[in-house]
């Protein structure tokens, strides 16, 4: 079979198994898994960022960014409706049923690659220009299933971009740091420390008796922060 290598082997590498799977598309992958031995030095941390989960944009930054996440599962689920429509109006196990089986295959590979390819390029933004990222230890299928969120949830992929970005920064001796899911975040100030009984889904601006006004997910992005740095200076 013809190969498309994904990267070069490295001398000393070791190998130890060969994955070979297929896809909906009809397309083979051999994940290949080496070992060696790598001596990463921990960094000192000199920067760090707070990443808050945003259900529209993927996260909001410490610093104001915003990560802009383009939701390509929503954007392609008028076409995947009609690929799915004509596949159900053929005659099943027909040539032209499982030539339809394939496009839809393909269709769903490309939204994941465009998601993966997404998250990927921001992880590795934030990896190199920072030593420590503080994000929440959401769990995101509970947070789907009472919330109501299911798609939305989903096609943001947090689950994924938090292992892209923890590895990231490990091979480069940096620090993923976890905040507990239950900590306030979004209740309290960050600027007086000032903390709030309850606050609703609705209130996007963060108003505070001492004069704070600020976006809900920026201020709960500060706090992951600073929740960051107090756990590190315990640790």
């Amino acid at each position: 079979m013809r190969l498309k290598q994904h990267r070069p082997i490295p001398a000393g590498y070791i190998l130890k198994s060969v994955t070979v799977s297929q896809n909906a598309s009809g397309k083979y992958y051999a994940s290949v898994l080496f070992s060696c031995e790598a001596d990463i030095q921990p960094k000192e941390i000199g920067s760090i960022i707070g990443l808050d989960f945003s259900m529209a944009e993927l996260y909001v930054s410490s610093e104001g960014d915003r990560a802009d996440y383009p939701r390509y599962y929503r954007r392609s689920l008028a076409k995947l409706a009609r690929m799915q429509r004509a596949l159900s109006n053929m005659t099943k196990y027909s040539n032209n049923y499982y030539r339809q089986k394939r496009k839809i295959g393909k269709f769903y590979e490309h939204t994941v690659n465009q998601r993966k390819d997404f998250l990927h390029k921001r992880s590795r933004q934030i990896a190199n220009a920072y030593d420590c990222a503080a994000i929440e230890d959401l769990d995101m299928r509970a947070m789907a299933k009472e919330m109501n969120f299911g798609k939305a949830v989903y096609d943001n992929a947090w689950g994924t971009f938090k292992i892209f970005l923890g590895y990231k920064l490990a091979e480069q001796g940096k620090t993923l740091v976890m905040i507990d899911k239950w900590f306030p975040s979004s209740k309290i100030c960050s600027k007086c420390g000032a903390k709030k009984d309850e606050i609703s889904l609705a209130e996007r601006v963060f108003t505070c008796g001492c004069g704070n006004i600020l976006d809900r997910d920026v201020n709960a992005a500060v706090n992951i922060k600073e929740e960051a740095l107090r756990m590190l200076s315990s640790a």
